[in-house]
């Protein structure tokens, strides 16, 4: 059982409020947008009307409401097994297999993560076949649900084993130093799993392919030639048979690095709108933003890998959970649980500088296209076609948003023009 002394007091009072202010923050922001009316904000006419904002409102409200539900079932079970002693339980219990402490700590993580994904199963397919159903979003089947989640947890299971073993290696073949060898390990792991992304784990659950049209591939072709770009991963993806919504996003790097268009956002969108929305990541591309959010990934890996090397000898952290004697992947375990909590407090400064990036990428298409208007076209389409809460309360944003709000982009790029 845990010893309920300061450490584990103020571990205890931190998981709760975190838990409390997200509960608050999604309150906040279902009455912040409730409050709004369903107001049609200034310049989306033709786009939103009345009967599209109640479904907006109804669509974010429940959404919310369930994500809380969801939340406070996961977290009060995971707290309740803290307190209760199952981890420490569970490590006594693998012990007596006397095998090799890698194999222990896989298994010690290994356990738990299962327990999470097969409570977490109700809780998606809800989302997915009734919420999403309900609002016309879903286009998934039970059999490709069923086999997105075998893939994802095939997957992450097999790179987790080999993370988490080499770096319990680490610890044991260089317990002075492992956390240097550590961060080089992480950081070209890293770098070679951003380089494969889009060929070989992508695919596994997307069909990519060449866009078409021709008119469409020379419009394409003639602005990145103005753009000064010799990238020629322009991929349309089969999003469509999952889900309506609408979206894009560049990934990979070196000569997998790639746009990817929503092939649901090429069939709602006009020529000159999704032109709009390829200048705007073509200028996440030209900012070099993966590259800079690959160092900053770097950097607080180094920070964190050096902590816990500090702190992972400290048999106090130990007796304040409940453990007998320090483990190594027991430490890691106790050092990233506090480490999750602690970093929600920091999560406000890592959006603040997605949403920067995000402007800066609007600042490029402006500059690309000479206009703001396809890219302004394109935002209020996908605003309506996604059912995007157009009113989110600031402060929700500072903590959920890697965005800008639409209106404030809208806005933003306007003023820009003018």
């Amino acid at each position: 059982m845990p010893e309920w002394n300061f450490l584990f007091g103020c571990f205890v009072g931190l998981y709760l409020l975190q838990l409390i202010l997200t509960l608050g923050l999604e309150r906040l922001n279902r009455d912040h947008q409730q409050k709004q009316g369903g107001r049609v904000p200034e310049g989306f006419e033709g786009f939103m009307d009345k009967e599209k904002m109640k479904q907006t409102i109804a669509y974010s409200g429940e959404r919310s409401r369930f994500g809380s539900i969801h939340l406070v079932f996961s977290e009060l079970v995971f707290l309740g097994l803290i307190l209760w002693g199952f981890f420490p339980f569970l490590d006594n219990l693998l012990t007596r297999l006397s095998w090799n402490s890698v194999l222990l700590g896989l298994l010690f993580f290994m356990i738990p993560g299962f327990l999470n994904a097969f409570l977490d199963l109700p809780f998606d397919y809800y989302q997915a076949f009734v919420i999403e159903e309900k609002f016309g979003f879903n286009r998934s089947t039970l059999k490709i649900w069923i086999l997105d989640h075998l893939k994802t947890g095939l997957l992450s299971l097999l790179l987790f084993s080999l993370v988490f073993s080499l770096i319990l290696w680490l610890i044991q073949a260089a317990p002075q130093f492992w956390w240097v060898w550590g961060f080089l390990f992480l950081s070209v792991f890293q770098l070679v799993l951003a380089v494969l992304y889009p060929v070989l784990i992508a695919p596994l659950f997307n069909k990519f392919e060449a866009i078409q049209g021709e008119d469409l591939k020379e419009k394409i072709t003639g602005l990145m030639k103005k753009a000064g770009v010799g990238l020629k991963g322009i991929f349309q993806m089969d999003a469509g048979k999952r889900s309506g919504h609408t979206n894009a996003y560049f990934t990979g790097l070196g000569k997998t690095k790639r746009v990817v268009l929503f092939d649901t956002l090429l069939q709602a969108h006009p020529q000159e709108e999704i032109l709009g929305i390829l200048a705007h990541e073509l200028g996440h591309y030209k900012r070099r933003h993966i590259l800079k959010l690959f160092l900053l990934f770097a950097a607080s890996t180094l920070a964190g890998l050096y902590l816990a090397a500090r702190f992972l000898g400290w048999s106090g952290l130990y007796f304040s959970f409940g453990f007998g004697e320090p483990k190594a992947y027991v430490g890691l375990f106790l050092l990233g649980l506090i480490g999750q909590k602690a970093g929600f407090f920091l999560v406000p400064f890592s959006l603040a500088l997605s949403r920067r990036y995000e402007r800066q990428a609007d600042d490029y298409a402006l500059a690309q296209m000479g206009t703001a208007e396809p890219l302004i076209a394109a935002f209020k389409r996908m605003a309506a076609d996604n059912l995007t809460n157009l009113n989110p309360h600031p402060f929700y944003v500072r903590f959920h948003y890697s965005h800008p709000p639409l209106v404030e982009r809208i806005n933003r790029l306007r003023k820009s023009a003018d």
